[in-house]
């Protein structure tokens, strides 16, 4: 056997990980190496000596665990995080009720117009957050807005959306019109993968469409419903387009409405790139553990009710 024949079998068992090599070189130079500097960071404080004027006046040194003292004990970044707790009691809830009741909609028989319904309700996640908070934003507002003028018309009652309790109706109603098209095709996806002869056989015993989708369909898509309810917590956890678009037209958004805004505050107006840094990765804790805990005791369920 000659050399170039002995060598081949390598080659070949070589290729996967040539294959890898273009993603893990972003995957370091974009993702672990941001993370990496921002943990350093956030163990970084400056030093300012004297009037802080002149060379070596400001120099960088190290600052142990004083930034997560400052950051945990920081009221502003506290009431955020309240602020969003309360904004993800109403966002998610609705979004995936809302997802589902379209997906099992969309799987009845007796639906019509299903292809141009499904990209109907999935459009909306297709609009930049920006564009979307934009959009609502002025059509919240009682100056410009054509919802005002037709209730004015109508002698009805004209909420302020952008004041108060009905902010967070407000800024929920941005995140459910764009979010539930996309968890819905997540949902969607898994029903139309359920075999065909589990319906006939609940239709053989006399099972209602209610029952089948009650019993049947729900049951059988709960993975998928797992996975949707975890990116949704991911994304209200790490809310910022909505209130930071908002903020200009109306004062009852402060500007730390949110952790992120947070952040950015301190980093892009204060100039403390070290807080910051420190306030971003126990927000980054905080995800990994609310999605582990929760995955975790979503997997533990299903092993429960599989051993039933």
């Amino acid at each position: 056997m000659t050399s170039a024949a002995r060598r081949r079998p390598y080659g070949v068992k070589g290729a996967p990980y040539g294959f890898l090599i273009p993603a893990t070189i972003l995957f370091a130079l974009f993702f672990a190496l941001p993370i990496g500097y921002a943990v350093y960071l956030s163990f970084r404080k400056v030093h300012v000596s004297g009037l802080g004027l002149g060379s070596g006046a400001r120099k960088e040194v190290w600052a142990g665990v004083e930034n997560y003292t400052d950051a945990l004990t920081d009221s502003e970044l506290t009431h955020g995080a309240l602020r969003v707790l309360g904004y993800g009691c109403i966002v998610v809830p609705v979004m995936l009720g809302l997802a589902l009741l379209f997906a099992l909609m969309l799987d009845s028989e007796r639906v019509r117009l299903a292809p141009f319904t499904r990209l109907a309700i999935f459009l909306p996640y297709a609009v930049p957050g920006v564009v979307a908070a934009l959009m609502w934003g002025f059509l919240y507002l009682p100056d410009v807005s054509p919802f005002y003028y037709v209730l004015e018309k109508l002698h009805l009652p004209q909420p302020d959306l952008l004041d108060g309790g009905p902010l967070y109706l407000a800024m929920s109603n941005i995140a459910v019109w764009g979010g539930t098209g996309f968890n819905m095709i997540v949902i969607y996806t898994s029903l139309r993968s359920i075999p065909a002869e589990v319906y006939e056989a609940a239709r053989l015993d006399g099972a209602t469409p209610l029952q089948t989708a009650l019993r049947i369909k729900i049951p059988m898509v709960a993975p998928s419903l797992v996975l949707t309810f975890f990116f949704s917590i991911i994304a209200t956890l790490q809310v910022f387009n909505e209130p930071t678009t908002l903020k200009p037209l109306t004062n009852s958004l402060p500007l730390t409405w949110s952790p992120l805004m947070t952040v950015y505050q301190d980093a892009f107006r204060k100039g403390d790139i070290y807080q910051a840094a420190a306030e971003a990765v126990i927000i980054a804790v905080v995800t990994l553990v609310m999605s582990f805990g929760f995955l975790r005791a979503a997997n533990r369920r299903q092993k429960q009710e599989a051993t039933r």
